[in-house]
Formats: C-alpha cells, sequence, structure tokens
C-alpha cells in the first residue's frame, strides 16, 4: 500500500516506520515546508492518506484528500468545528475519511469503560466528576481529543451534565478538565469522581507514541478501497 503522510514530527516519523516494518511504502511526507509538492502526486500515486499535522494544517489537507480521491485518516486533534463539512466533503465525492481522537486499541477500550462508569454513577449524585489529561509541551490544543471523547461519553451517560470546560472551576452542568503540559509525556488521562468521603478513578497511561500510530496504520490498511465515514467503533467492531 501506498501511504501519504501528512505532518512529519514525532508521530509522523513513528507512523512511517511502522508502515515500513508492515510492507507499505511510503508515497510522500508532506508538511508545511513542502506543500508544493503535492502537485507532483497523482492520484494514482497514493493509496491512502494519513493526517496527523497541526489544527491549523488539517482541514485544507483533509479537503485536499477527498478532492483527488485519495482515502484519508485523520488523527490531528483543534479542528471539530469544521468535521460536519469534511463529512459532507466526503459524502459529496463518495470518498473515504476516517476519524478518530485516539488510535490506541487500549484508549478506546478506556472510552468504553469511562461510559461504563459514568452509568453506574448516575446514581450516585454525591460523587463530582473531573478529569485531569497530561501531554507533552510541543502539543498545541487543550484539551486533548481524547478528553473531549471521555467528556463527551460522560455527557451521554450523567443527565447532570450537559457540556464540557477546559477550566478549574465549580459548574454543575459542567465535566471540568484539567489540561497539563509536561515534558515529553506521550499522554495520560484520569477521570475521576470526588464525593466527601471517597474518591475512585481510571486512568490510562500512555508509554509511548507506539500504540497510536499502529492504530492509524491499520485504520489505513482497512480504509483503503471503502466508502464513506467511519471512526474507530467500524474498525473495532469488524476486528472482533
Amino acid at each position: 500500500m501506498k501511504i501519504l503522510l501528512f505532518g512529519y514530527g514525532k508521530m509522523g516519523k513513528t507512523i512511517e516506520q511502522i508502515a515500513l516494518d508492515r510492507g507499505h511504502a511510503i508515497a510522500g511526507r508532506i508538511d508545511l515546508h513542502n506543500r508544493a509538492d503535492l502537485d507532483a502526486l497523482k492520484p494514482s500515486d497514493v493509496d491512502v492518506a494519513i493526517e496527523f499535522s497541526s489544527p491549523e494544517s488539517a482541514v485544507d489537507n483533509l479537503r485536499t484528500c477527498l478532492k483527488r480521491g485519495w482515502p484519508v485518516v485523520c488523527g490531528t486533534t483543534g479542528w471539530l468545528t469544521h468535521r460536519a463539512e469534511i463529512e459532507a466533503l466526503c459524502r459529496e465525492t463518495q470518498g473515504a475519511f476516517f476519524y478518530a481522537s485516539n488510535y490506541s486499541i487500549g484508549v478506546n477500550l478506556f472510552f468504553r469503560l469511562n461510559k461504563v462508569l459514568a452509568r453506574f454513577m448516575k446514581s450516585y449524585p454525591s460523587y463530582r466528576v473531573s478529569m485531569t489529561e497530561v501531554h507533552h509541551t510541543e502539543k498545541k490544543d487543550a484539551p486533548s481529543g481524547t478528553a473531549i471523547t471521555l467528556a463527551e461519553g460522560i455527557i451521554d451517560e450523567l443527565p447532570t451534565k450537559n457540556r464540557w470546560i477546559n477550566e478549574t472551576a465549580e459548574e454543575s452542568d459542567a465535566v471540568v478538565i484539567e489540561s497539563l503540559r509536561e515534558g515529553t509525556v506521550p499522554g495520560t488521562h484520569v477521570v475521576r469522581y470526588d464525593s466527601d468521603v471517597d474518591t475512585i478513578e481510571i486512568s490510562h497511561v500512555a508509554h509511548s507514541r507506539q500504540g497510536f500510530a499502529l492504530g492509524a496504520v491499520v485504520a489505513g490498511e482497512w480504509l483503503a478501497g471503502r466508502q464513506g465515514v467511519f471512526g474507530m467503533e467500524d474498525l473495532l467492531g469488524e476486528l472482533n
């Protein structure tokens, strides 16, 4: 499979190595400094694109892929106010678009656990829910896409919560997310339920970028040749 990479930072390089190890070829590496190289690529040069760039670049990259007929896997976060537009363009062009806030299998199991715990906690209003997410200092958006997905899962299950906020505050209708940026942390997410007598916590701690990158490559393998809008639930449902 010929893979076009958008974004060639640490994650892009990790994706590249895993793709090569799995027998794929790299059709190109596009970042802010060489976008003109896209003009030299023909539709047949790319089987799937994997987009891990920046919030400022993601939307244009996704538009380019869909208009050229390239299936595209996106892991960039911080651009989701344009998600409906991109999904509409995918359907209009009869293309293929796969988005996840996190491609780690462990994190996607954590998403499910988060929703189950929130469902249990619905009967115990004395517990106050909050969240902390920690990432490396180079991460540009806050809160993380993973934290937002966790918050949305809680909101789906707890009738007392209808929004999230990215600050430390006492807001009874909001899931409070604290964002910390420290060193080279790949990603830590903690969901916490506090009461006056005890605390319940679930957490996911990533040890490296390998799990995220492998999931993105597997998603690219799965997406090639398909048509439509997809996410990790589709991929995991089929793999299971």
